[in-house]
C-alpha cells in the first residue's frame, strides 16, 4: 500500500505498511489435535508457539488474517506502566499481589527480548522509559502517590516536573527500561517458526460452537469440526463463554490513534497522560524515519459523539503540541477492562481444566498478551506459576469487582431500554454517499449506509448478542454495540464478538437497481414512509 495516494482518513494502521506476514487456507476438513488455539493475535501466536516448541500438537485458527485484529491496531507499547494501578492494587489486592502483577508483565518484556535475540527479529526493538504526566494539581498528587507505591514496590522510576515537548505538566512519573517495537515484524517471524515446527494454521476459519464431551468438538463456519484434549481462547472477547458470563464482566472501549511526522523534534521515551483529556504520545519507525504516534480519546464502545470527530481532536492537539508536517495514518482500536483491571487468564470456570481464556488485556495487550501464553502454556503442561492465581477468570474481589459489576450492568440494562424506546425521524432517502445512521424504515428503528457509489445497505439495529440497539461508528464504519461491545460492519457482519450472528439484513426488502440509476430506490424509499 502506497500511503502517499492514499486517502489519509481511512483507519488503517501503519504496522503492515512494507512488511507482509505468511498467509494460509481456510480449514477443509476436519482434524484433531492435542490443543486448539484460537485467534491470531500476539496471545495466539506465543501460545501456538510455546506449546509447539514444548512437544505438543497444536492447531491455530483465525477468523481472519492473522495479526489483523486487535494486536494489528495496537500502539506496540511493552511496558509493565499500566496507567494508575500499583497504589490502588496495593490498596485493593494487597502488596504482594501488586508486586506479583509488575513481576509479571516484566516477565513477559523479558520473553518478549528472549525471542527477538534467539530468532534475531528486526522488529524495531527499542528499549525507553514509560511516562505518566499529570497537567493539573490533582494529578500531580496522584502521580506523588503512585511514586510511593514504585519506592514500596522496588520498581525502578523516577518523579519529574516536566516534558520534554511543548506541553505544560504538573509532574511526570516514569518507569526505567520499558520497550516499543513493530508487532508485525515480529510475529511474522513467530509464524514462521510455527510453520517450519509443524503447528497447522488456518485463516478465514471461525470457530463457532464447543460441545465438551469425552473431548472437546468445535464447530467452525466452513461446516467443519477439530477435535481436541484443550482449547484455548484468545480471540479478543472469548468467542465460547462456558457459562462464565463474560459479557457481563468486562466492558469495551475505543480509542484513536494517529501517526504524523511532526514538524518540532521528536522527544524520547513513550507518554500517556492521566487527566482528562487523555492523550498517549511515542516514537516510531517508518520508512527509515522517526515520526510520532498521537492517540487517545478513550470512550466506551457505542457511546459519546460522531466517532470522526475523535480524529479532529487528536489532530488539533498533535498540530498544536508537535506541528504536523505530514499525516501518515489513523486508526483505533477496542480494548475490554476487566471488573478490578486484571486481565481473565486461565480456566474459563472454576472447575473446567481443558477451556482456558484469555481477555481483558485493558489496552496493554502487548506485556498481557505474551504474559496469557506463558500462563495458559504452563497450565496445559501442569506446570505451576507464581501468577496463575492473581490471573485466574472465576476470581472475584468483592472491592472493586462488585462495584464495577452493578455499575456494567446497570449501564446496560438504560442501553437496553433507552435503545428500544428511542424515536427517530432520519429516513434512509435522506443519506449522503459515505454516511450512514440509523433511521426509521416502516415504521421500526434500522441502520442505513450508503456507500460512495450510492448503494444502500440496511440492517436491523437489534444486536444478536442480548438486544440492545447498535450505534453507527462513522469513523470505521461499523454498527457498535453500547452495552457489551459487539461491532458490525456496515452490511450487518460480525466485526467483533461477544455477538456470533450478524444483523439481520433489511437491504433484500429494497428493489433491485439498475447499476446506473438509483432512482428507483429512492422511489421505492418515499413510497415506504
Amino acid at each position: 500500500m502506497n500511503r502517499d495516494h492514499q486517502d489519509w482518513t481511512q483507519p488503517e494502521p501503519i504496522w503492515r505498511e512494507n512488511c507482509t506476514i505468511d498467509s494460509f487456507d481456510p480449514l477443509t476438513e476436519d482434524v484433531t489435535t492435542d490443543v486448539l488455539v484460537v485467534g491470531g493475535g500476539i496471545t495466539g501466536i506465543t501460545t501456538a508457539y510455546l506449546l509447539t516448541k514444548a512437544g505438543k500438537q497444536v492447531t491455530l485458527v483465525e477468523a481472519d488474517e492473522l495479526v489483523n485484529g486487535t494486536t494489528g491496531h495496537t500502539t506496540a507499547k511493552v511496558t509493565a506502566q499500566h496507567g494508575l494501578i500499583y497504589h490502588e492494587f496495593r490498596k485493593h489486592f494487597g502488596d504482594e499481589d501488586a508486586s506479583l502483577y509488575y513481576q509479571a508483565q516484566m516477565g513477559a518484556l523479558r520473553l518478549m527480548e528472549e525471542l527477538i535475540d534467539e530468532h534475531s527479529i528486526e522488529c524495531d526493538w527499542v528499549k525507553e522509559d514509560a511516562n505518566l504526566f499529570a497537567t493539573t494539581k490533582q494529578g500531580a498528587i496522584k502521580l506523588e502517590k503512585e511514586y510511593d507505591a514504585y519506592l514500596y514496590l522496588d520498581i525502578p522510576g523516577a518523579l519529574t516536573e516536566a516534558l520534554p515537548f511543548d506541553m505544560e505538566a504538573t509532574k511526570a512519573l516514569q518507569m526505567k527500561d520499558q520497550a516499543r517495537f513493530h508487532p508485525v515484524k515480529y510475529l511474522a517471524v513467530l509464524v514462521k517458526e510455527l510453520k517450519e515446527m509443524g503447528c497447522a494454521i488456518y485463516e478465514q476459519t471461525t470457530a463457532t460452537d464447543v460441545k465438551e464431551e469425552d473431548c472437546i468438538y468445535v464447530s467452525t463456519n466452513n461446516h467443519h469440526t477439530i477435535t481436541c484434549d484443550k482449547l484455548i481462547s484468545c480471540s479478543h472477547f472469548p468467542f465460547y463463554d462456558g457459562k462464565g458470563f463474560y459479557f457481563s464482566r468486562m466492558y469495551a472501549e475505543r480509542s484513536y490513534l494517529m501517526a504524523i511526522e511532526p514538524e518540532k523534534e521528536i522527544p524520547e521515551g513513550m507518554y500517556v497522560s492521566i487527566d482528562e483529556p487523555k492523550r498517549t504520545v511515542r516514537t516510531a519507525e517508518y520508512n527509515g524515519k522517526p515520526i510520532l504516534l498521537v492517540g487517545g480519546e478513550s470512550h466506551k464502545t457505542g457511546e459519546g459523539v460522531d466517532t470522526s470527530f475523535h480524529y479532529k481532536i487528536i489532530e488539533e492537539f498533535a498540530a498544536e503540541t508537535f506541528g504536523i508536517k505530514r499525516k501518515l495514518a489513523q486508526w483505533s482500536a477496542q480494548d475490554l477492562t476487566t471488573l478490578d483491571k486484571v486481565p481473565y487468564i486461565g480456566p474459563i470456570t472454576r472447575r473446567n481444566k481443558n477451556v482456558f481464556i484469555a481477555t481483558g488485556f485493558r489496552k496493554w495487550g502487548m506485556t498481557n498478551g505474551t504474559l496469557a501464553a506463558q500462563l495458559i502454556s504452563d497450565y496445559v503442561l501442569g506446570e505451576e506459576s507464581l501468577f496463575h492465581e492473581l490471573f485466574k477468570p472465576s476470581r472475584f474481589k468483592t472491592d472493586p469487582s462488585m462495584k464495577q459489576f452493578l455499575s456494567q450492568n446497570f449501564d446496560v440494562a438504560n442501553h437496553l431500554i433507552d435503545g428500544k424506546l428511542e424515536l427517530v425521524a432520519d429516513r434512509p432517502e435522506r443519506l449522503r454517499k459515505g454516511e450512514g445512521k440509523v433511521i426509521q424504515w416502516r415504521g421500526e428503528r434500522a441502520g442505513a449506509f450508503k456507500d460512495d457509489d450510492g448503494q444502500l445497505y440496511m440492517v436491523d439495529t437489534t444486536c444478536t448478542h442480548m438486544g440492545c440497539e447498535v450505534e453507527w461508528n462513522g469513523a470505521e464504519r461499523s454498527w457498535d454495540c453500547p452495552c457489551h461491545g459487539s461491532r458490525f460492519s456496515f452490511d450487518g457482519s460480525v466485526m467483533e464478538g461477544p455477538a456470533d450472528q450478524p444483523l439481520p439484513d433489511l437491504s433484500q426488502e429494497l428493489m433491485p437497481l439498475d447499476e446506473h440509476n438509483h432512482e428507483g430506490q429512492e422511489d421505492q424509499l418515499e413510497e415506504s414512509e
